[in-house]
């Protein structure tokens, strides 16, 4: 199964640019396969070795650490680059045909089948969904990518018959030049602007999934989606076009007609059918799934099983606690607008919505202006940095609107003022970097805020 990996592996001197989750499987894979083999990490934690202490050990590793962990970079054979190292701001163009990554390896060399699933929001979910699918149906399937495993943790369990979902963020794809058997792209909006030279590059970088595809292989898109129709991709024949608005006019096709999700000319779901997952995005996600299910010829009532089992992720309007009559929820996830507005419009009852984080660019004009129209939001909370547009926007409404410094503030302001029978809602519509180490820490907090101090 790794043979011809490992042999393209072998006799290249390789550096492993980056060193969090992707990387230290990166280095355990090749140390467990090659044992005596020199090999080099890059990472700009100057203090790494103060929590990897093993890699001292390690008398066949070279390391380099700090700002100047980029110096030489030409000099490697092979840069095996973990997703979370941005280049936007460096000149690659020595060594731009050197780098790599464990998903680029993966599908050049590892001969299983892969679903790989991207957007900018939902693919957590989806992805989850997709495995418990498979598993369902007794595939020997692997999570893998952002939610799951990273993909060199499971190299050496792979069998033939192994089918590999791969959650996949546009950092992982910027570099790819190989596809997998079956992609999702579920939709695309502003963000990552911090990442990406312009919108078109992120855009660009979802749709690597796509453009290495063959013949054989389908793409499973947004018809609906406006970022992705302006970018004007060409789909091939077999792709699956996805659409909640109307009758797509193409040869595979997944619509709505009568409330019932209709592929190609099959029957899925009732979309008024009891689930967990609330909302019309989520009808659009598990539209993909019946696509994808149909490709492999799934039994689609124990997929609609499947489905009806299925549990939110954490922090994906996720219910916390009711407390004296109000529910609260975390939806920690939504860092874009669009997030926020589909949460808001699922729950159908909030009174009380916090919002802000990272300013990195995105418009957030759509978002006040939804705001301002919902009549049953009466309460926003705004935090930094973005909050603070937010609330010059909202000014002259009619809502009670708050600036606030820190979560904790937030909450307790959000108890005092939220009408009992409704909703007080976390949904930021912003990055937590900067203020949280990341959306879970963020979301971990409001949940423990929400729970103390309720006597």
């Amino acid at each position: 199964m790794l043979k011809k990996l490992l042999s393209y592996l072998e006799n290249k001197r390789i550096l492993i640019l980056g060193y969090g989750m992707e990387g230290e499987a990166t280095y355990r894979f090749l140390r467990n396969h090659f044992p005596e083999k020199q090999l080099f990490i890059a990472d700009r934690n100057s203090s790494l070795l103060d929590t990897k202490v093993e890699l001292m050990e390690d008398m066949d590793l070279e390391l380099s650490l700090g700002e100047n962990y980029l110096n030489g970079i030409e000099e490697y054979d092979l840069i095996i680059k973990a997703p979370g190292i941005s280049l936007k701001d460096v000149d690659i163009s020595k060594y731009e045909n050197k780098i790599t990554s464990e998903l680029e390896l993966f599908l050049e060399f590892v001969d299983i089948f892969s679903i790989g699933i991207t957007g900018t929001k939902g693919k957590s979910t989806t992805s989850t969904l997709m495995y418990k699918v498979l598993i369902d149906q007794e595939k020997d399937a692997y999570l893998l990518g952002n939610i799951g495993e990273p993909i060199f943790n499971s190299l050496d369990s792979f069998t033939k018959d192994s089918i590999a979902v791969i959650e996949l963020s546009s950092h992982a794809l910027e570099f790819v030049k190989h596809s997998c058997n079956i992609g999702f792209i579920l939709d695309v909006f502003e963000e990552h602007l911090d990442h990406y030279k312009s919108l078109e590059k992120y855009i660009e970088a979802k749709f690597n999934l796509a453009k290495y595809m063959n013949e054989k292989d389908f793409l499973i898109y947004n018809l609906d989606n406006e970022l992705m129709n302006k970018y004007g991709f060409k789909y091939k024949e077999n792709d699956y076009a996805i659409s909640l608005e109307k009758v797509p006019n193409t040869l595979n096709k997944v619509y709505i007609e009568n409330d019932t999700i209709v592929v190609n000319s099959k029957n899925g779901m009732n979309i008024n059918e009891e689930i967990n997952l609330k909302g019309m995005h989520n009808i659009n996600n598990i539209m993909f799934i019946y696509a994808a299910s149909n490709i492999l010829n799934l039994d689609f009532d124990r997929v609609l099983e499947s489905i009806k089992e299925f549990k939110p992720l954490e922090h994906r309007m996720e219910f916390v606690a009711k407390i004296n009559g109000v529910d609260y929820y975390n939806d920690s996830i939504a860092t874009i607008p669009a997030s926020t507005m589909n949460a808001v419009n699922a729950l159908k009852n909030v009174n009380t919505l916090i919002v802000g984080g990272k300013d990195r660019g995105v418009n957030l004009e759509e978002l006040i202006k939804f705001i301002s129209n919902n009549e049953q939001i009466e309460n926003v909370i705004c935090l930094p940095k973005t909050g603070e547009f937010i609330k010059a926007g909202l000014e002259g409404t009619l809502k009670n609107v708050t600036f606030v410094e820190k979560l904790d503030e937030a909450v307790k302001h959000a108890k005092k003022v939220t009408k009992e029978g409704t909703i007080c809602l976390l949904s930021p519509a912003a990055s937590s970097y900067g203020y949280f180490k990341n959306f879970e820490e963020r979301g971990r907090l409001f949940k423990k805020y929400v729970l103390e101090n309720n006597e």
